[in-house]
């Protein structure tokens, strides 16, 4: 399959996903909010769910590649390990005694071994060596690396726009290493050779949840917890600078928990449909950046996100499909990533199930809902979208 996505509703080829693993097992009531869970997941009930996930896509013909797959293979060649450790020993509160140690501890690992290290942790009780200072003054079940539980959502990580890929730059300190894994499988594999890259985690901050590809040459980028300006505008210049977009809509979210990605108040379902949040649609604002001249971006006065929208992608209008029928309704499905969907293609969707009311609103307005359990897989605030990255799309 060619590589490469232009809109969020082209008929999807090709994805990948992560599996729920053993770094969900890290999880305890004292690290979660520093790792960015609202709950402890029951791993066994997430992994059946997300095997269910993994399989309505197979049943529609959508090629699943699973991140820790491509890592293991990416990791064969000796350049790659050594890449990867170098990356992963870049943290500070290592020290030189214990950092040389696992330099050498890590690099006789074989590549499914590094891997698990790599996505999983290591626990100051796992090492056999390099004890000093660093080691005795530590906690016996404190972790060394951090494990990296978020890799489940595969869309912040890195987003696809056309045939090039954006390594995305992400704010939270628990979830930094995961671009330097993205990176290095398309980087490195096989099945990414010559793809042409973008951005960068050394970058200002820009997040996968945060991009949505409205239309071909249309990137509405939205503004929030995890995504800042200056992340938007250099973002903004990498797509002008490659011919990759024509228009960019710059997006003010809430800078908060519940609303911390664009992709969780509204996603694309048809390519002139957008389910979205009731209770920000009418406040929703979008700023409209383009590039007069090379390096000259215009950026124009602020109007409702809909019909900025509508005005960059050409149509006359942009449907919205509301979640849920009253303000806590809403509230609550919102909450539950009622608006955080997979398109499949035009008019095809994956939604959790729990999401009754904006399931019934998506069918009204002639959305085939693919609903899918997500009890557990909910538990670090995502849906369908957040943990699929889309690496093929029809135009």
């Amino acid at each position: 399959m060619p590589l490469g996505a232009s809109s969020e509703v082209g008929r999807l080829r090709t994805v990948m996903l992560h599996r729920p693993g053993p770094e969900l097992k890290r999880l305890t009531p004292r690290n979660n909010d520093k790792l960015l869970f609202d709950g402890i997941p029951w791993v066994s009930r997430a992994q059946d769910e997300h095997d269910a996930f993994a399989q309505a896509l197979r049943d529609r013909d959508v090629e699943v590649l699973y991140l820790v797959d491509l890592l293991v293979e990416t990791l064969a060649t000796e350049e790659t390990r050594t890449r990867a450790i170098d990356d992963v020993l870049e943290s500070r509160h290592l020290g030189d005694t214990l950092r040389d140690y696992l330099r050498a501890a890590l690099a006789d690992h074989s590549p499914e071994a590094l891997a698990l290290v790599l996505t999983a942790g290591l626990r100051n009780d796992e090492v056999r060596g390099g004890f000093g200072l660093v080691t005795s003054l530590l906690a016996p079940d404190d972790f060394l690396v951090d494990p990296l539980p978020n890799l489940l959502f595969t869309r912040d990580s890195s987003v696809w726009i056309r045939d090039r890929v954006a390594i995305t730059s992400l704010a939270m300190p628990a979830r930094v290493r995961e671009t330097q894994l993205t990176e290095l499988i398309y980087t490195a594999h096989p099945r990414f050779a010559g793809t042409p890259t973008i951005h960068g985690a050394h970058h200002e901050h820009v997040e996968g949840g945060d991009v949505l590809l409205l239309s071909p040459g249309v990137v509405a980028v939205g503004v929030g917890e995890r995504t800042t300006p200056a992340g938007v505008e250099r973002f903004a210049r990498h797509l002008f600078a490659d011919d990759l977009a024509h228009t960019v809509l710059a997006v003010p979210i809430a800078q908060e928990r519940a609303t911390m990605h664009l992709d969780t108040v509204c996603t694309m379902v048809d390519v002139d449909k957008i389910v979205m949040y009731p209770n920000v649609a009418d406040r929703l604002q979008a700023w409209t950046v383009t590039e007069p001249e090379p390096g000259v971006l215009d950026v124009a006065s602020a109007e409702p996100f809909l019909v900025a929208a509508a005005k960059a992608m050409e149509i006359d209008t942009l449907h919205q499909i509301d979640t849920g029928l009253d303000p806590v309704t809403a509230e609550r499905e919102q909450w539950d990533d009622g608006n955080n969907t997979l398109a499949l293609a035009p008019r095809l969707a994956v939604a959790y199930e729990r999401n009754v009311e904006t399931n019934a609103r998506l069918a009204e307005a002639g959305i085939e809902v693919v609903a899918i359990a997500g009890s557990e897989l909910g538990s670090g605030r995502g849906g369908p979208r957040c943990m699929s990255c889309p690496i093929s799309r029809d135009g």
